[in-house]
C-alpha cells in the first residue's frame, strides 16, 4: 500500500527562514515526483508521532538543523495528478525558524541545492504544494515580506 495513492498521505510540511529569508530546495533527479521544482520541504507524519515532532524531525533529516516552530497553519488537502497517477495528502504546514549558519543538505539524494530568497523573489518552477500554501494562506507571510 502506498500512501497518497492507495490511501490518503498525511504529511508536515515547512517553511523555515532566519527571519529575512526562506530556505528552498531543488528537488532532485531522482525524487519521486516534480523533479527540478524548488520546495520548502516536508514528509510524512510516522506512527505514534505528533505533528511537531514529526516538523522538527523533517526539519533537521533534510536541513541538518534544529528548527523551531513560529506557527501551524490549517490542514489542507493536496490533490494532483503526476502522469496517470492521482494522489492525494493531507498537509499540515509549519513556519519554522532556523539559524541560517548551520542549514546544510540533509538528503543529497533528493536535493541538487538549496538556496535562500525573499518572499517576493522565489525561484521556479516551484512545488504545488508551496504554490497552493502561499496562494491560500497570504496573510500568514505578510509579516516576512
Amino acid at each position: 500500500m502506498r500512501p497518497g495513492i492507495d490511501f490518503i498521505g498525511v504529511s508536515v510540511s515547512f517553511f523555515c527562514h532566519d527571519g529575512k529569508e526562506f530556505l528552498l530546495h531543488k528537488r532532485s533527479d531522482k525524487c519521486r515526483d516534480e523533479r527540478g521544482h524548488w520546495d520548502f520541504g516536508g514528509g510524512r507524519l510516522e506512527i505514534g508521532e505528533t505533528l511537531e515532532k514529526a516538523v522538527l524531525r523533517e526539519v533537521m533529516e533534510e536541513y541538518g538543523v534544529k528548527g523551531f516552530i513560529e506557527k501551524q497553519l490549517p490542514a489542507h488537502s493536496l490533490l494532483r495528478q503526476e502522469k496517470r497517477t492521482r494522489t492525494h495528502w493531507l498537509i499540515i504546514t509549519f513556519i519554522v525558524k532556523v539559524d541560517r549558519s548551520k542549514v546544510v543538505i540533509g538528503v543529497p539524494e533528493k536535493m541538487s541545492e538549496l538556496g535562500w530568497f525573499n518572499l517576493n523573489q522565489l525561484p521556479h518552477p516551484m512545488h504545488t504544494g508551496a504554490v497552493y500554501t502561499l496562494k491560500h494562506y497570504p496573510d500568514e507571510f505578510k509579516k516576512y515580506l
